[in-house]
């Protein structure tokens, strides 16, 4: 059955903002994109690398190590060198908590 776990307020994750959060031991980023949350695997399909350290610009995550770029809202690869999407996971608001199922 799929779980959704308590990661963070609301107020944690401001809007234009991300944050690093562990789920089961699966790191995940959090982000608030004009007001809509959204969440996926902090590492980069290309070498690894921890998205978590890279600048947010409205919708997409820049990899600090090689600037591979990756959409928050769908996971896509949307630039050289990543050509693998990341697994994103479903996130919902409960009150004040952000949820996220990464089953």
């Amino acid at each position: 059955m799929s779980e959704f776990y308590k990661v963070a307020k609301v107020d944690e994750v401001p809007e234009g903002t991300k944050k690093l959060v562990e789920v089961d031991f699966v790191p995940v980023l959090l982000f608030n994109v004009d007001g809509e949350f959204y969440a996926m695997e902090d590492v980069c399909t290309h070498d690894g690398g921890p998205l978590g350290e890279g600048f947010l610009d409205g919708d997409e995550i820049e990899c600090p190590r090689h600037g591979a770029r990756f959409c928050v809202k769908t996971g896509k690869a949307l630039c050289m060198p990543a050509v693998e999407d990341i697994e994103c996971f479903p996130v919902k608001i409960e009150d004040d908590e952000i949820l996220v199922n990464i089953d």
